[in-house]
Order: structure tokens, then C-alpha cells, then sequence
């Protein structure tokens, strides 16, 4: 606002003042009006109200609580099962050895079921039919077995359990992920792979034709008698957390028993003989077929509910590890 301009007084004549007085000193008694504040002169319209503006966001780098803390800009939401199982989900499908050591399973798995079937023919006829099947899911069941100790003792191998455990602080949760996320990708492919089998041995095979149960447990028993044993490799790599020492346990379990079977001879050492025959993982997975190594073992599916006990116990034991111990 500018100032303007004050006029003053001009110095009037002596002879209207009266005698006595000149007019130096008429113009020093003349008071002086001092100049007017500015807003007195300031536009109408400045000195009405304006409405209240709202106040602008803060940046997202400045804003700050009244505690003097920081202030995230993105949304916190709390976690749950779901966010543990997409990570895990994510892991799994973006490592290497997943797609090497399921891919060989399928190669075995399909191959030689496809092998024995062409060296079989359809000459003769065979009772199962779908008995061809088991030595390729026998040794299928081996890589399984790897990626499943991988799944968790790669993790502590690396030192990515930290980076696990940070982001999802929840151990049982985490451990939870990871064996569902397993379990479910090896059934799947498993059972796909044994799937295909039976179909190829059955369209190419002479033979009675296989019941319900047998397709059932050629197929979908199979592929959870795998997945099981991929889960237990799991826990064994959660309890030892060292990929080459949990690897060659679950290959002493697969393999073990029927190696010293062979080598258990004489009348005291029969039952031993027997029970390790009959328990071992290659009989149980020929009794899936139909095709046991004794008349005496169990039968059904007696071997996947012995096997999800075992299983069972050993997870247990893996979530009180997971638990208790440090990273």
C-alpha cells in the first residue's frame, strides 16, 4: 500500500491573526496532523473476511507424528497365513533347483513307465496292469526328496532364513508356509506324473482292467505317498539345517532297510529280515501297485497312513527346533 501525500495548512497573513504575531510563528502554533495508518487508506474489499484455506499435505519424507516419529506413507496392514504362503509360493517357483529336481522326476517318472511299457508289449498279459509304473516313481521320489531339504536348508545355507524371519517374524507361521506350499506343488506333480503312467499302461498293456482302488492307488496314493516323503525330508532339513547331512538321511531311509535286509541272514535274524522288508519305503510303494515284496506286509493304503504318522512326528518335532533354537 502506498502512503499519500499529507497537505498542510499555508501560512495565512498577519493582519488575520491579529496584531503581535508573524507569520513564523503562526505556522509553528498550527498543529500538524499526523499522516493515517495505511489500512485506513487500504482497498474495501482487503478488509473483508476470506475463508479458511485447508492446510496443505505434508510430504511424505516430512511427515512426522507428535512424537516426533516418523510417519509412513504406506498403508500398514497385518499379516496373516496368506502373505506367508505368497512369499513361500514365490520362492519355490523362482529357484532353480525346482524346476531341475521336478523336472527329472517327470522325465523319470514318465519315461521309464513309458519304457517298460514298450518292452513289455501287449503280447502277454500282465495282472496289474499298473504295476509297471512303480520303478519310475521309485526313483522320482528321490529328487522329490532333494528339493524338499533344499526347500529350507538352502535358506540356511545362504543366510536368507534372516531375511525370512524379518519379514515374517512368526516361525510357526513361516514353517507352516513352506510345508504347505510343498506338500501341495509334489502332490500335484506327482500325481500328475503317475497319472499319465496309468493311462499309458493301461492303453498299451493286456491285462484285466484295474478296479477304482487301484487306480486310486496308483495314482492319487502314489503321488501322496511322494509328497509325503518330500514333507518329511522338509522337517529332516528343518531339524539338521544342512542340505548334504538331511539329504543323506532321507537317502539311509529310502535305502537302508532293504540293503541290510540283504545282508541279515541266518533263523535268529529272519523277523528282523521280514520287518525291514516289510516297512521299507520301496515295498510300501510296490504295494501301492499291488505288487508287495511279501504276502505278509500291509496292504492298501496302510502304507500312507504309516508314513503320515511318521510324518507327523517328525514336523513336530521340526516346529519345537524352529522354535526353541536361534537362526
Amino acid at each position: 500500500m502506498m502512503l499519500q501525500a499529507q497537505s498542510y495548512p499555508e501560512p495565512q497573513p498577519l493582519a488575520a491573526h491579529g496584531p503581535g504575531k508573524d507569520a513564523g510563528t503562526m505556522m509553528l502554533q498550527t498543529p500538524v496532523q499526523a499522516p493515517a495508518p495505511a489500512q485506513a487508506h487500504a482497498p474495501a474489499q482487503a478488509a473483508q473476511p476470506q475463508a479458511p484455506q485447508p492446510p496443505a499435505p505434508p510430504h511424505p519424507q516430512q511427515a512426522y507424528a507428535g512424537a516426533g516419529g516418523y510417519v509412513s506413507p504406506i498403508p500398514v496392514r497385518p499379516t496373516h497365513l496368506g502373505h506367508a504362503l505368497l512369499s513361500e509360493w514365490t520362492k519355490i517357483r523362482s529357484v532353480r533347483s525346482t524346476i531341475w529336481t521336478l523336472g527329472v522326476m517327470l522325465l523319470l517318472c514318465v519315461g521309464i513307465g513309458l519304457l517298460a511299457a514298450l518292452a513289455a508289449g501287449s503280447d502277454r498279459e500282465l495282472d496289474p496292469v499298473l504295476g509297471l509304473g512303480f520303478v519310475g516313481v521309485l526313483l522320482g521320489s528321490l529328487c522329490v526328496i532333494t528339493l524338499g531339504v533344499l526347500s529350507i536348508s538352502s535358506e540356511y545355507g545362504t543366510g536368507m532364513v534372516r531375511t525370512t524371519l524379518t519379514a515374517c517374524p512368526s516361525r510357526a507361521r513361516m514353517l507352516t508356509a513352506k510345508a504347505i506350499v510343498f506338500f501341495t506343488l509334489a502332490l500335484v506333480i506327482t500325481t500328475v506324473a503317475t497319472g499319465l503312467v496309468a493311462l499309458l499302461d493301461s492303453a498299451m498293456l493286456n491285462g484285466p482292467a484295474p478296479t477304482a482302488d487301484q487306480w486310486l492307488r496308483a495314482t492319487v496314493g502314489a503321488g501322496l505317498y511322494v509328497a509325503l516323503l518330500g514333507l518329511l525330508a522338509l522337517s529332516v532339513g528343518t531339524l539338521l539345517r544342512h542340505s548334504a547331512g538331511a539329504i543323506s538321511t532321507m537317502m539311509g531311509v529310502v535305502l537302508l532297510p532293504m540293503l541290510l535286509a540283504l545282508f541279515l541272514q541266518g533263523e535268529s535274524l529272519k523277523d528282523v529280515q521280514q520287518a525291514l522288508i516289510e516297512y521299507s519305503v520301496p515295498s510300501a510303494l510296490a504295494t501301492l501297485y499291488d505288487i508287495p515284496f511279501l504276502s505278509t506286509g500291509p496292504t492298501g493304503w496302510t502304507p500312507v497312513w504309516i508314513l503320515a504318522g511318521v510324518t507327523a512326528v517328525t514336523l513336530g518335532g521340526a516346529y519345537a527346533a524352529v522354535l526353541q533354537r536361534d537362526v
